[in-house]
């Protein structure tokens, strides 16, 4: 590709996201291809010679588009959002170009310390103390991932990775039943293995882990000679937005000088609005925190915000450092790859640095206190009508509901939330609570209306008597 072809197919390429996003109601939220369906119109066997590149793009448009699921749809209202606020999508278009590997400070060090400046902002930005450092990492999972390794080898004395699991005894880690996967994928890779990861009953209306369970589970393996080292606690977890009392679980890990990592993977970013900062209270005496701005505050994925009181534990825990990726002659520089798992970095402050500027702490505030009134003004309108039922009351701008209808109350709310997604004006999921089928909803996508959550309200019904 010459300069001139670059520049008239970066040019191309950017018109067709401003056209794409300026169309995209129009659209069906999700895909509606059958399994199998993409793959069988792109070819078998990798090209021997180039193309031309109206030829790859038209089939971009042709064969590729029909099988996306439109993320930035205004009616996008299954799992979490994955939001790319436009003044997101053009940093990144800069990024791209540049295409800088940020691992160390002098790689490029306006990455390293634009991170460091923008993950204060959002320390001031959340109510965090001073005395959190902040790194961006690719996702919550991989911040969980970092937060049970430290954990690990806070508990064994660091002697984990230079010795292995093997010559230690094992290590507990504890988390409610409503924590996400990842937390069981973390435990797995960290080597801690699934039975050491003891699972504390939730519950109350907020499913919260039982702390009198956690107190005792505790005490308990350390009399067996097993070797507690940390909990994990959640703010708006993703089946029903449970939320652990984060001040509760604090006192407990001080007692028995345990590590907290709370994930707030999606609620951590309504706590730029004061008054949710209830649900977390007592935050400030977790050992790390994090949450996702890819989520609901509009920063193009990946981005995940990971707030540390001792950055040291995590160097000790993740730094290796051969003579190649030693930064001679500068001191007090950060290296944020010996804070990740990953060598490998991208220079993903800038899109939070231009979404901050752009919008304003206040515009985000809007929209997401606009997002939880209207998640909560439709779960009082579902809950007024006869055949409907309310399962859990909203947290933040997330609920479920259950259609009453047929025989079998699962299979018939099954074929609901599959009617609604095949009709295309709105995407919803299901959960399962209780051992039973529920409809989650949740308002969070950047360009949502209240209109948009309106006419969630219309097509819910309308489909729900149609199948009934």
């Amino acid at each position: 590709m010459t300069p001139d072809d670059f520049r008239k197919w970066s040019v191309k390429a950017a018109e067709w996201g401003a056209n794409y996003r300026a169309s995209i109601r129009d659209k069906p939220v999700r895909a509606q291809t059958a399994p199998g369906e993409i793959a069988a119109r792109i070819a078998g066997r990798p090209p021997e010679q180039g193309e031309p590149m109206e030829a790859i793009f038209a089939d971009f448009e042709s064969t590729i588009l029909p099988g996306m699921t439109h993320w930035q749809h205004p009616r996008f209202f299954a799992y979490f959002p994955a939001n790319a606020a436009p003044v997101s999508v053009v940093a990144e278009y800069l990024v791209s170009a540049m295409a800088a590997q940020c691992m160390l400070w002098q790689t490029s060090p306006a990455a390293t310390e634009l991170e460091t400046k923008v993950l204060d902002w959002l320390r001031q930005a959340i109510g965090l103390p001073e005395g959190f450092a902040g790194v961006i990492q690719d996702s919550a999972s991989s911040a969980t991932l970092a937060a049970i390794l430290v954990m690990r080898e806070r508990a064994l004395a660091f002697r984990g990775n230079r010795q292995g699991l093997a010559a230690n005894p094992p290590v507990r880690v504890y988390a409610s039943d409503q924590v996400h996967s990842s937390i069981d994928r973390a435990i797995w890779v960290s080597g801690i293995g699934e039975a050491n990861l003891v699972r504390i009953a939730a519950k109350g209306p907020m499913r919260a882990m039982d702390i009198d369970a956690l107190e005792a589970a505790i005490r308990t393996d350390r009399q067996a000679g097993l070797v507690p080292a940390g909990i994990v606690a959640c703010v708006g977890g993703t089946s029903v937005g449970a939320t652990d009392d984060i001040a509760a679980v604090c006192a407990v890990a001080k007692r028995h000088g345990l590590y907290v990592h709370v994930d707030a993977a999606w609620a951590g970013s309504a706590m730029i609005c004061p008054e949710f900062r209830d649900l977390w209270a007592g935050v400030e005496q977790a050992d790390s925190i994090v949450f996702n701005p890819h989520k609901w505050l509009g920063a193009q994925f990946d981005c995940s915000a990971h707030f540390i009181r001792d950055p040291d534990s995590l160097v000790k825990t993740l730094a290796i450092q051969p003579e190649y990726l030693k930064t001679h002659g500068r001191d007090g520089v950060i290296n944020y790859s010996e804070w990740s798992v990953p060598l490998g970095r991208r220079f993903r402050a800038l899109k939070i640095w231009f979404l901050l500027r752009a919008h304003g702490l206040e515009g985000l505030r809007t929209m997401i206190r606009n997002h939880v009134a209207w998640s909560r003004a439709l779960a009082e309108r579902l809950s007024k009508e006869p055949d409907f039922e309310i399962v859990t009351a909203p947290m933040l701008s997330l609920f479920t509901f259950r259609h009453l209808g047929g025989d079998d109350a699962d299979r018939h709310n099954l074929d609901l939330v599959n009617a609604i997604n095949d009709d295309g004006r709105i995407y919803l999921t299901q959960t399962r609570i209780d051992g039973r089928i529920a409809i989650r909803f949740q308002a969070g996508q950047f360009d949502m209306t209240q209109a948009d959550g309106e006419a969630a309200f219309e097509v819910i019904g309308e489909i729900a008597r149609r199948i009934a």
